[in-house]
């Protein structure tokens, strides 16, 4: 793995699809506090984390590893201080209701329901 960049007396923010087992994404947190970076945030789409996983986010170096609940969260979370959800059911329904009746989806980028 080779850093690109100068991440020095910054915050580094990984972001990716999906972690299943953290081995990659944590590889990277640890490349990057060792090139000086100050904290080291993750934010995922899908938290699969099997496996390993769990142990891994716990001793790595992130502030926390943010995930949306497309995948329920919560167990893992007892195990796992460092990671966070983000609650995307709004948006979800709200992009399926909008499917259903022909509306545009990609107003959604601009307009996301709270």
């Amino acid at each position: 793995m080779v850093l690109v960049g100068d991440v020095k007396d910054r915050v580094a923010i990984l972001v990716d699809d999906m972690a299943d087992t953290c081995g990659t994404i944590c590889h990277a947190a640890e490349k990057l506090v060792s090139a000086g970076a100050t904290k080291v945030y993750a934010i995922l789409t899908h938290g699969i984390f099997s496996g390993p996983a769990l142990s891994r986010i716990n001793n790595a170096s992130f502030e926390a590893v943010v995930v949306t609940n497309t995948i329920p969260q919560e167990e893992k979370m007892k195990h796992c201080p460092k990671i966070q959800f983000i609650d995307i059911s709004m948006i979800l329904a709200e992009a399926i209701r909008r499917t259903h009746n022909g509306e545009s989806v990609s107003y959604l980028f601009s307009h996301v329901p709270l």
